[in-house]
């Protein structure tokens, strides 16, 4: 006996309308229920968080992240948030700087090195809403912790790691140094002469 749920009644073909139309009409009829029909399954599975491509201390990965993120955190800070649309290179690299490199050196100058933890706290206010915006873009689980301790207590390894998820998920991924490519081959042609 066939099941009731998979019935499909045949397409109703009004008198007026020829056969090539309805089967256009009913093509496009069955491709709009499929649609509708597929659209709860696909929510249901980005609704599971996605794990992190990489863990937060495989910095030695991608060893040019990793000097860059060392030595220069502020522009490896800027490529992610211009990936993100939420900054441009030179103003995050900018803010970046300022609130790690120069207010870091100055609670340490000024208060003897007690207030050291003080500008980390201002750079994980100002970096967890980058990774956060990264997370909901790729729908990424909240890990190894929340975002603002994630930043406070491993900044340059959280950055790094940001990065690396970028450069694994994006079709067009951020490049730290300029790619240098040969031109293409020229070659003359003769003609025969007369």
């Amino acid at each position: 006996m066939v099941s009731q749920n998979n019935y499909v009644p045949p397409p109703y073909i009004p008198l007026s309308q020829s056969d090539a139309e309805a089967e256009v009409e009913a093509e496009v009829e069955t491709e709009v229920v499929t649609h509708v029909n597929a659209a709860p399954a696909q929510q249901h599975i980005h609704n599971v968080p996605e794990v992190w491509s990489s863990g937060i201390c495989a910095c030695f990965d991608d060893m040019q992240s990793c000097c860059v993120g060392l030595f220069c955190p502020c522009y490896l800070f800027a490529k992610n948030a211009e990936f993100l649309g939420s900054g441009t290179l030179m103003g995050s690299c900018a803010t970046h700087f300022i609130l790690w490199s120069l207010v870091n050196s100055f609670c340490c100058v000024l208060t003897d090195g007690i207030i050291w933890g003080l500008p980390g706290c201002f750079v994980a206010c100002y970096a967890c809403g980058y990774r956060r915006a990264l997370r909901s873009k790729y729908n990424l689980q909240e890990a190894p912790c929340g975002d603002f301790f994630t930043h406070f207590f491993c900044h340059l390894c959280a950055t790094c790691q940001e990065y690396r998820e970028i450069l694994e998920r994006s079709a067009a991924p951020p490049s730290l140094m300029v790619e240098v490519t040969a031109p293409t081959l020229q070659t003359m042609e003769s003609f025969p002469s007369k």
